[in-house]
């Protein structure tokens, strides 16, 4: 990301308050609210399951800035796993290529960032997982194997089904705790 990008996130989280969430994508800066209820609810049932499968030496980490200067690109998922020694420094941002994946509950206000932008950007950003979960569809999508700037494969479920998260987690995601918006 150019310097000056960066510096203007900085600018917007200042006057705003540290409950936004700031992205840069190319020409795009994206601002979420504070999430609500179900949607930390949702995350933790989430995270709760990764932690039992989280490999050796790396830790779970939310709104951590995830960059990819060479591409412009900062994404700020709302769960990653990153190296316990990335996460040892006082900058905002780490670099993206660190994170075994990126987690999304899909924002009702703005669900393209998360389907739309966040699926073109992750695999640029060399993210090997993305999951996203969609509380307006009842819906979780697990994408991999980016290649060429995209993922390869997609696995579908609907809340009250599984989905196989791969290596370097390997487990069976269940889903039917999750509750709709």
């Amino acid at each position: 990301m150019q310097p000056q990008h960066r510096e203007l996130v900085e600018q917007l989280r200042q006057i705003t308050d540290s409950h936004v969430k700031a992205e840069f994508s190319g020409d795009t800066i994206t601002m979420q609210a504070s999430p609500s209820a179900i949607h930390q609810r949702n995350l933790s049932i989430v995270r709760r399951q990764f932690e039992a499968h989280v490999p050796d030496g790396y830790v779970d980490t939310g709104n951590t800035d995830l960059e990819s200067p060479a591409i412009s690109k900062l994404r700020n998922p709302d769960l990653t796993y990153l190296p316990e020694e990335a996460m040892t420094t006082t900058d905002s941002a780490l670099p993206a290529e660190l994170a075994l994946i990126a987690v999304e509950i899909v924002s009702p206000s703005n669900p393209e960032n998360d389907w739309e932008g966040k699926v073109r950007d992750y695999p640029l950003m060399h993210i090997p997982l993305y999951l996203l979960v969609d509380a307006r569809q009842k819906t979780v999508t697990l994408l991999s194997e980016p290649e060429n700037g995209r993922y390869r494969r997609r696995e579908d479920a609907a809340f009250g089904e599984t989905i196989h998260v791969p290596a370097p987690f390997d487990f069976i995601l269940e889903t039917g705790a999750l509750l709709p918006y």
